[in-house]
């Protein structure tokens, strides 16, 4: 699957974050006030040059069930992963 997080397009409740734009001392916070704003049901579209491990591991400490976590694409430069906020 091809996607590219430069077209911000929202498509029945999934939101684009494209964390490559955003200075890396604020995008953790960046990151969790974005998924603090998102309502259950929706999801936001993250895309980074690299596998966020250490973020994952923060996001599911914090949100744990109430967010779930899916890779769209795990290719080198382009890591894409699909954050549902559940209730």
């Amino acid at each position: 699957m091809s996607h590219d997080c430069s077209h911000a397009t929202v498509t029945s409740g999934v939101y684009p974050f494209d964390a490559r734009g955003v200075a890396k001392r604020f995008r953790h916070a960046a990151i969790f006030g974005a998924l603090e704003a998102l309502e259950p049901g929706e999801t936001m579209r993250f895309c980074n040059d690299h596998d966020p491990l250490p973020l994952l591991s923060q996001l599911n400490n914090y949100f744990g069930s109430r967010l779930q976590m899916a890779y769209v694409s795990r290719e080198p430069g382009t890591i894409i992963i699909d954050f549902l906020v559940v209730e």
